[in-house]
């Protein structure tokens, strides 16, 4: 099924195409509407155009996206790190390049596809998010927390909510930062320029991330970060507010920057207390091959 037909008819400002087609039609990103765009889906006065095509006052623009891709969710026999499991939680280590649930845009491979194929998942945050207690981003990596029923799935919840769980984050930042530690407290929301970022705004929602510094490089940081709170993207977000960056991170970080598979961001400790037993639990996975490879290309480069 398509989306209805949308037309806008340009009255209050001309330029380029892709730019105006990003104010016309605001619900979409413009990186969607570019692709609209070569493939034909937004014509002006029932033109193709490239992106770069200059529109005039009184032009049209007419939207057509695509069909909704359907998303059926099923098990998949993907590998898994399990780092601990029992008939309530499971702990994993998720590798970087994977999703954790699917959307639009990742319908399938993610690590709730995975783990469908595993074990029994609760049910409580709903029907495409079954087991998914709290989420890290696709290209960063570590320690997921996910619960095999519901009645563990609320315990889990509610140590994230009074923030009595532990969650540290490994992290390669670009710059000395010159304090051993700090604090960001910064309220975070959608970004107003770009709407697929995250940005410190006003009226965002409260966001806190502590770190601290674990290793200086004459031109990065490695920190550890812990976090408060759990905002999308907080720390990179914050990290970027401060002018230190994370080293490889697509989105919030400079163009030329380390080469990885994403941002140099790890998950590395998850500590709370079992949701049957109430024993503390704590674990610690060390980063991704390619993380401790820069890291040894830095040391060495820091002794020469």
């Amino acid at each position: 099924m398509n989306f209805v037909v949308e037309k806008r008819k340009i009255e209050l400002t001309a330029g380029r195409v892709d730019k105006v087609a990003a104010t016309l039609f605001s619900t979409y990103s413009r990186s969607q509407l570019k692709q609209w765009i070569i493939g034909g889906q937004l014509q002006v006065n029932g033109q193709t155009v490239k992106p770069n095509y200059q529109v005039h006052l009184g032009d049209e623009l007419e939207l057509t996206p695509p069909p909704i891709k359907q998303i059926s969710l099923a098990p998949e026999k993907i590998p898994l790190e399990v780092v601990y499991e029992d008939p309530d939680v499971l702990v994993v280590n998720k590798p970087q390049g994977m999703v954790v649930h699917p959307s639009a845009g990742h319908p399938d491979h993610t690590l709730v596809n995975a783990l469908l194929a595993h074990s029994p998942l609760s049910t409580i945050n709903g029907e495409f998010r079954p087991g998914i207690v709290h989420r890290i981003d696709k290209d960063t990596s570590g320690l997921l927390m996910v619960a095999k029923n519901d009645f563990a799935h609320r315990s889990l919840a509610a140590q994230l909510k009074a923030k009595s769980n532990v969650r540290e984050y490994l992290a390669l930042v670009h710059g000395v930062i010159k304090e051993e530690k700090g604090t960001i407290n910064a309220p975070l929301g959608r970004s107003p320029k770009d709407r697929k970022k995250q940005a410190v705004v006003a009226d965002g929602r409260p966001a806190v991330t502590h770190f601290s510094v674990v290793r200086r490089y004459q031109n990065y940081t490695l920190i550890k970060c812990f976090l408060e709170t759990g905002r999308t993207h907080q720390i990179r977000v914050h990290l970027k507010y401060i002018g230190h960056p994370l080293a490889g991170d697509p989105l919030y970080g400079p163009t030329k920057t380390l080469k990885g598979h994403g941002q140099f961001l790890h998950a590395g400790k998850l500590g709370f207390k079992h949701p049957r037993s109430g024993k503390q639990l704590l674990f610690e996975v060390p980063p991704p091959a390619i993380f401790k490879k820069i890291l040894e290309r830095l040391d060495k480069s820091d002794r020469n």
